[in-house]
């Protein structure tokens, strides 16, 4: 062998060891090795070798391994690591698992004797446990699974052996075995046969007892109808048991179904079902997670039946059991078995009476053949148990609409989700459908088609049923009609080449509460949903609710893509809208509510001043998890951010103008930590409108100060002072002092932002006068903050300094922490500026942790960009680097492209600094770095 991974991972040239250095770099060389020949994403290949929590250096680290395995096998004839698009290949004729692997499967179907050959050389190749050396979850994982493959292939040779009838050579083996796996069924009947036909049939009777009372007192079970059948004929002295030339004569069925004439992507699927394969038995559950009826289950199962049927010399069953179909009438189970014993030539007559008989005579048939069972559109569990074979040598696959967790939970089955489509493989069908010229033709349409299918291979066919029949209709047409028809353009005469009746099967099966639920879930804003926005959406309690959403998702019309957090396909959202009953109204103003107090509480969190402010009023039936800390409000922001947007759009539309303007209000915090301008602008400009409709002077003041604070977040400045002013006119109207200062507040950043550091003083020192006056002390402290800042900005560092180092003691007094970390981040500025860098480090850093802890990811960048200076005049290169490039990674992820462009160019000049590389001074930071919108700006 070239490469072995069947125990200790090793390459050889002859009988020479290759030295694969480090255990790490031979790690890789096994990720590969166990796909040789195939391409294995560089994402996978990190995963598998350092886990899922690979750090950010890991690919690079990755490469350099790849690097040293092709200089360590240079010399292996007939090895190579090449690069492939996205990934690494390891290209080799052969490694002791492919070796093994291709025995095994060359061994099924032949004579025992050939089989007994070529599986006792498959397990000569075994040297332990396999991977050894390699470490990890994945390693052990894989471990495991090789190990299932070694053990199958263990008793396939057994299985042959005792056919040939050489059960006394197996007797000492098989009894040291049966003493390590006291309650494994197959190995008990292997031994009883074997004691059998060494002439020891008293001591096979004997041990059927221990074992059957082993059994019963152990799990509470009776031995299965294979091992009680051998029992009987142990008992009844069939010769057959000991005649290895008795051979018994069945038909062998070919029932599948044509395989579907185009077929693309599911590479994944296909792996997985691949590895069922490889390990030699077992029930594969292919069911659909994002969508239902019209996925493609059918037409996976069919596709990799096909490909592998040779690997079922003794046939492959199939049966449709209708379990979702116009008639809402599964096949009953004993029509499917009674098929099933047909297809196996079963003669009539030798056929019992009762569903559970003609079972145990169903798998007493197939119990030593290697057949493929292919139990298609199943309705649930029950309906499928009776079709299971007993016997290991036999693979099941089985499609539902279901997820079918009792079959995974009580038969071992293994699940292989189905999504929808990728959009390149979306495009790939239309190709092979419509022909590359007509797809290339008309690219806007067809990326048009593309989305509003959303992946769905049924919607897709249809589609191309359309088009076929239509030649003379451009596919701009085709598209305009789904757009503008939605379900009803894939609707069509068949009902099995209708989406909406296909949708319609899957949503019969449901109960009256769970068809409500399916039904207010459609008209439900936002991407997904959470289990307490959930509950008031549908005013049940939350146990209630999550026995309800647990109960779609196994009906996979609904997915949980994230613990605690659901969502619809798009197609399938569009036909549950369809089905909204009466009261929609009030559901939709339950669900409002939810987000609209929940996001109050949220922002009281981060910002103390918006506690107990301008609060609503509640809504019965609404469900709000209280929340408890910054860090709780933070991570249902980020949870929920993207469904506030579409929440806020929703409450537009149905007119409902405070909760527009509250949810705005609520977000805005969180907005400005996260650096999300372009939202927190998008929020506004709808608040603005909504404020227009309310007759309340304070809040339309409040969302033309707010509006101009995303401006000035987007360097639209001018623009933002404009507004401001009309802000100020408008506090004047209506005589609102406290609105007049903070709008002083937002003017004095917006000409600070715009280079007008002496307006900026002007009107933080007139903001902070007028707070005075008004005796409020809740924003005394920021104000203090904000005048020392700018007076920094004109070089006036001891005014800068008395202010800062005021507003830090108002803000320890009322335990104001965020904006303690702003006054310390203007003192570390005015500290570098006058010369005092180490005392500007201590002030940066103290600050730095204070918003990374409360997830102020805004200002932490900032905060880091500024501390990048004093470092660097305290000639502390590396140190100013590291800050630098977390800075400048911070500033992408925001979204900052200006920022992230200006901080990696000095990046840049400092990692390729010479001796003379030129050291910044008191004074020269940039002050564009300070950009935020913290309590000191």
């Amino acid at each position: 062998m070239v490469l072995e991974l069947l125990g200790e991972v090793t390459a050889h040239v002859g009988d020479r060891p290759v030295d694969l250095g480090a255990p790490r770099q031979k790690s890789v060389l096994g990720a590969l090795a166990v796909d040789a020949g195939r391409v294995v994403p560089v994402e996978r290949l990190v995963e598998r070798v350092w886990g899922p929590d690979a750090t950010p250096r890991a690919r690079a680290t990755l490469h350099g391994y790849i690097s040293r395995l092709r200089h360590a096998l240079a010399e292996v004839e007939d090895v190579s690591i090449v690069r492939r698009s996205g990934g690494y290949l390891l290209q080799t004729s052969e490694t002791d698992l492919s070796r093994f692997r291709a025995l095994c499967v060359g061994a099924r179907g032949l004579a025992d004797a050939e089989q007994v050959r070529l599986l006792g050389d498959a397990l000569v190749l075994w040297r332990g446990d396999a991977l050894t050396g390699v470490d990890g979850e994945w390693a052990a994982d894989t471990r495991e699974r090789l190990a299932a493959e070694r053990l199958a292939a263990e008793r396939d040779l057994v299985d042959a052996r005792l056919r040939l009838g050489h059960g006394e050579e197996l007797v000492a083996e098989l009894s040291e075995r049966q003493a390590t796996h006291p309650l494994d069924e197959r190995l008990a009947g292997q031994y009883l046969l074997a004691l059998h036909q060494a002439g020891r049939t008293a001591d096979a009777l004997e041990h059927y007892r221990r074992f059957r009372r082993l059994l019963v007192g152990e799990l509470g079970t009776e031995p299965g109808v294979a091992l009680q059948a051998l029992h009987r004929r142990i008992l009844e002295a069939d010769p057959a048991l000991i005649d290895t030339n008795t051979k018994g004569s069945a038909a062998v069925p070919r029932q599948l179904p044509a395989a579907p004439s185009v077929f693309v992507g599911r590479e994944e699927e296909l792996e997985a079902l691949d590895a069922a394969l490889h390990a030699g038995s077992g029930v594969v559950v292919i069911s659909a997670i994002a969508g239902t009826g019209g996925i493609g289950k059918t037409q996976l199962a069919l596709h990799w039946a096909h490909l592998h049927a040779d690997h079922y010399p003794d046939g492959q069953l199939f049966v449709d059991l209708r379990g979702f179909c116009p008639d809402g009438v599964p096949t009953p189970p004993a029509a499917a078995v009674r098929g099933f014993l047909d297809a196996l030539g079963i003669d009539t007559a030798a056929v019992p009476s009762g569903l559970d008989a003609q079972a145990a005579l169903y798998r007493s048939t197939v119990a030593r053949r290697r057949m493929l069972v292919v139990l298609d559109n199943a309705a649930d569990v029950e309906q499928i148990t009776p079709l299971l074979p007993g016997a290991s040598s036999c693979t099941v696959l089985v499609t539902s609409r279901r997820k079918l967790n009792g079959l995974i939970v009580r038969h071992g089955a293994r699940h292989v989700p189905l999504d929808p489509l990728t959009a390149d493989e979306s495009r790939g069908l239309l190709v092979r459908q419509l022909g590359a010229a007509r797809v290339s033709a008309e690219p806007e349409a067809i990326d048009t088609l593309i989305a509003l299918c959303d992946g769905f291979p049924l919607a897709l066919a249809i589609i191309v049923c359309h088009v076929r029949t239509r030649p003379q209709l451009p596919l701009t047409a085709v598209a305009a009609e789904l757009r503008e028809l939605g379900l009803g353009a894939l609707h069509d005469a068949d009902p099995t080449a209708s989406l909406p009746t296909v949708l319609s099967w899957s949503v019969r099966a449901l109960t009256t509460r769970q068809r409500e639920v399916f039904a207010l879930l459609g008209i439900a804003p936002g991407a997904d949903i959470g289990l307490m926005a959930a509950a008031s959406l549908f005013d049940l309690s939350p146990a209630h609710t999550g026995q309800v959403l647990r109960q779609l998702e196994e009906a996979s019309l609904l997915d949980q893509h994230s613990p605690g957090r659901w969502q619809m396909h798009d197609l399938v959202r569009a036909y549950a809208t369809r089905l909204a009953p009466e009261g929609m109204t009030a559901a939709l103003r339950r669900l409002l509510a939810h987000y609209t107090q929940t996001s109050r509480d949220a922002a009281g969190h981060l910002h103390p001043y918006r506690r107990n402010r301008s609060g609503v009023d509640p809504v019965a039936g609404v469900r709000c998890r209280p929340l408890g800390d910054v860090r709780s409000a933070i991570d249902w922001f980020t949870a929920e951010h993207r469904n506030l947007l579409t929440v806020q759009a929703a409450a537009a539309d149905h007119g409902q103008h405070e909760t527009v303007w509250q949810l705005a209000w609520a977000t805005s915090t969180y907005h400005g930590r996260r650096g999300l301008a372009q939202d927190e602008l998008a929020m506004w400009i709808a608040a603005r409108t909504a404020a227009t409709h309310l007759h309340a002077p304070v809040q339309r003041i409040q969302a033309e100060r707010f509006l101009a604070s995303a401006y000035t977040d987007l360097g639209w400045h001018e623009h933002a002072i404009r507004q401001l002013h009309e802000a100020l006119e408008l506090a004047d109207r209506h005589g609102n002092l406290e609105q007049r200062a903070l709008t002083y507040r937002v003017l004095a950043r917006a000409y600070g932002q715009s280079g007008r550091n002496d307006d900026a003083f002007r009107y933080a020192t007139d903001g902070l006068e007028l707070f005075e006056a008004l005796g409020d002390h809740a924003w005394l402290g920021a104000s203090l903050n904000q005048v020392g800042w700018y007076a920094s900005q004109l070089a006036r560092y001891d005014v800068a300094r008395t202010h800062c180092e005021a507003a830090l003691q108002v803000h320890r007094r009322q335990g104001d922490t965020l904006a303690e970390a702003s006054a310390l981040d203007s003192l570390g500025f005015i500290e570098h500026s006058s010369g005092r860098h180490d005392r500007a480090i201590a002030h940066y850093r103290a600050a730095h942790v204070v918003f990374r802890e409360l997830g102020d990811l805004y200002e932490a960048a900032n905060n880091l960009d500024a501390l990048g200076h004093p470092h660097i005049a305290l000639g502390q290169h590396g140190e100013a680097r590291a800050v630098w490039q977390e800075a400048v990674d911070l500033y992408r992820r925001q979204g900052r492209g200006d920022a992230a462009t200006r901080l990696q160019r000095r990046l840049d000049e400092l990692i390729a600094a010479t001796p003379d590389y030129p050291q910044w001074t008191n004074g020269s930071t940039d002050p564009k770095i300070h950009n935020g919108r913290n309590s000191r700006t």
